[in-house]
């Protein structure tokens, strides 16, 4: 019997994400109690797309979005397209923030194909929806959180791309620091030397093996487990008033990390409640995910259309 399709809506809700966290580029993840929203259901034609929320406006509305990109993607590993697909977003997670918007968006699409087609979770395993979505983004550091949930260590060898899921500490609270300006990923990965010194790399090293004891049983280490040489401060010319409030909250004690490749801010201590910001910064305290991307049934509602907070500006 042939791959076929399940009657009626299907929808995910899917994390934002922080990489890196400091020293672990590339490699560490966190997932944050932000969220999008996004259903789907197939048609007779064609890719519509609607979007409210973050981006609207802005993101394509066909089949060149990113969700509708990584649904077809994941149709073609399990051997069908759809005629059709209508696509309802509702984006809360700021778009080129350094918060695992696009990751989001195809970690939303992988799970929506999957259960758009019976029996989809059988025929693309967990394992196999996450090396697709690190295939597609690049690189595991946002997808994995994204779609496990939690504090993830991602790698990638010879069968592909891996990850693994550990539980955070319940403690720790993360805040984060978001600017109205936007990055790019790319512009940030230029910025980075072909090589670095021995010790800088060393350092790193050591710091990145403590921040996961930090993250899940000893939060009072976060501090010195953050600390980084690797990336930050190669991408600080690029973005002055992110380096500038990372430096800030450091030297006041704060476990302060660029988020991804910025420019957002992540703090997993919690700052200063004089901290006087320079610019227009949208402030949230955030949970950690735990649950990563779910998986239900039938159209978005209104509680899933409700806005997020919006945190208090500086």
């Amino acid at each position: 019997m042939g791959v076929s399709f399940v009657d009626g809506a299907v929808r995910v809700r899917v994390p934002a994400t922080s990489a890196n966290l400091g020293p672990g580029f590339d490699a560490l993840g966190l997932a944050l109690g932000l969220h999008d929203d996004v259903a789907a259901w197939v048609i007779d034609r064609g890719w519509h797309v609607d979007v409210a929320g973050e981006g609207a406006g802005e993101l394509p509305t066909g089949a060149d979005h990113l969700v509708a990109r990584a649904m077809a993607a994941t149709f073609e590993r399990l051997g069908r397209q759809p005629p059709g697909v209508a696509i309802e977003c509702v984006n809360r997670i700021p778009q080129a923030r350094g918060l695992g918007s696009s990751s989001a968006a195809i970690v939303a699409g992988v799970q929506l194909a999957r259960a758009l087609v019976r029996d989809g979770t059988t025929l693309l395993d967990d394992d196999a929806a996450l090396a697709l979505a690190a295939e597609l983004e690049g690189h595991p550091d946002n997808v994995a959180p994204c779609l496990l949930g939690g504090f993830v260590i991602a790698w990638s060898d010879a069968d592909g791309f891996r990850a693994v899921r550990l539980a955070p500490d319940e403690r720790i609270r993360p805040t984060v620091f978001v600017p109205s300006d936007r990055g790019l990923t790319a512009e940030a990965r230029a910025a980075l030397p072909a090589t670095v010194p021995h010790h800088d790399a060393a350092f790193t090293a050591g710091r990145a093996a403590l921040l996961v004891h930090a993250l899940t049983e000893a939060p009072d280490l976060l501090f010195p487990a953050t600390a980084d040489r690797l990336h930050q401060s190669y991408r600080a010319p690029g973005m002055p008033a992110t380096a500038a409030l990372v430096d800030e909250l450091r030297g006041r004690g704060v476990a302060a990390v660029v988020s991804g490749a910025g420019p957002t801010v992540l703090a997993l201590t919690s700052p200063p409640k004089d901290l006087e910001l320079g610019i227009d910064w949208r402030v949230v305290e955030l949970a950690i995910d735990v649950a990563g991307a779910r998986i239900g049934s039938g159209r978005l509602g209104h509680a899933e259309r409700a806005p997020v907070a919006a945190g208090r500006k500086s």
